[in-house]
């Protein structure tokens, strides 16, 4: 399973060639190390970033793929580059599995996101914010064609992606070849609704201010589950409001982090 790269839209846009580098010679050395020990089962890390602007939501599978970042872009060739792998060796069974946004925590609260500096992701940013580590939330664009013009996401709890990732394992075992499988859950949240829910989570006010737009973001992002639920029988099971929770439970356990 490879899980490896740098992952963070806007970091990608200030630090292209970091993220090509990265992501793309890593991935390359680990296909060449696979193929010289015959390890030919493979469930890659992809992102919803490669569909770009989407035609629609709920997005499928088969949409067009355009990134509209480098660290998209990069996920992107690496996809190509596995499929070409594929047809060259057809012994390679590929699972690519298209995350949305993962967030939560194991539920005892052991085993949490503890992001290095300043978070890039919403979530580690907000309960920072709630446990007092940080000031306010930055919003990033409040204009986006939405209900309450912040940005759109589908969000999934950790745990049940590590159920798709089992999935997909075991799918690999019964059939050949590459295939690719949203992980998501098919409903879309906006920002303010993240907050809000963490507001009744946590008992605190989440204190945020609306900023400009991030290069190379996009308004609206969720899922149609329905490929994976039919060929892997996975579907996501945690609500968002389990998914706040145990992601707050894990702060409150680690306030100043992994020691």
């Amino acid at each position: 399973m490879h899980f490896a790269g740098y992952k963070a839209v806007g970091q990608s846009v200030q630090m292209p060639l970091s993220y090509y580098n990265n992501n793309i010679n890593g991935t390359l050395t680990l296909c060449e190390v696979m193929l010289k020990h015959k390890l030919e089962k493979l469930v890659f890390s992809l992102s919803a970033t490669v569909y770009g602007h989407p035609e629609r939501v709920p997005i499928e599978e088969s949409f067009s793929l355009l990134a509209t970042n480098p660290y998209g872009r990069t996920k992107l060739m690496i996809e190509e580059i596995l499929r070409d792998l594929a047809v060259s060796n057809p012994s390679f069974r590929i699972a690519i599995l298209r995350y949305y946004n993962p967030i939560g925590a194991h539920p005892s609260g052991r085993l949490g996101e503890d992001p290095r500096g300043v978070p890039n992701n919403l979530i580690p940013y907000v309960i920072q914010v709630a446990i007092g580590k940080r000031q306010e939330l930055q919003v990033f664009g409040g204009n986006y064609n939405t209900s309450d013009g912040t940005g759109v996401r589908d969000y999934i709890h950790i745990m049940d992606l590590v159920k798709g990732h089992i999935k997909a394992l075991e799918y690999l075992e019964k059939h050949e070849g590459i295939e690719t499988f949203n992980l998501g859950t098919g409903t879309g949240y906006s920002v303010l609704e993240i907050v809000h829910n963490f507001n009744e989570v946590t008992g605190k006010k989440i204190p945020y201010q609306i900023t400009d737009r991030r290069p190379g973001d996009i308004g609206v992002c969720y899922a149609n589950p329905e490929k994976v639920k039919t060929l892997l029988g996975w579907q996501a099971e945690k609500s968002l409001k389990e998914m706040c929770r145990d992601s707050w439970n894990w702060q409150v356990q680690n306030p100043g982090g992994f020691h």
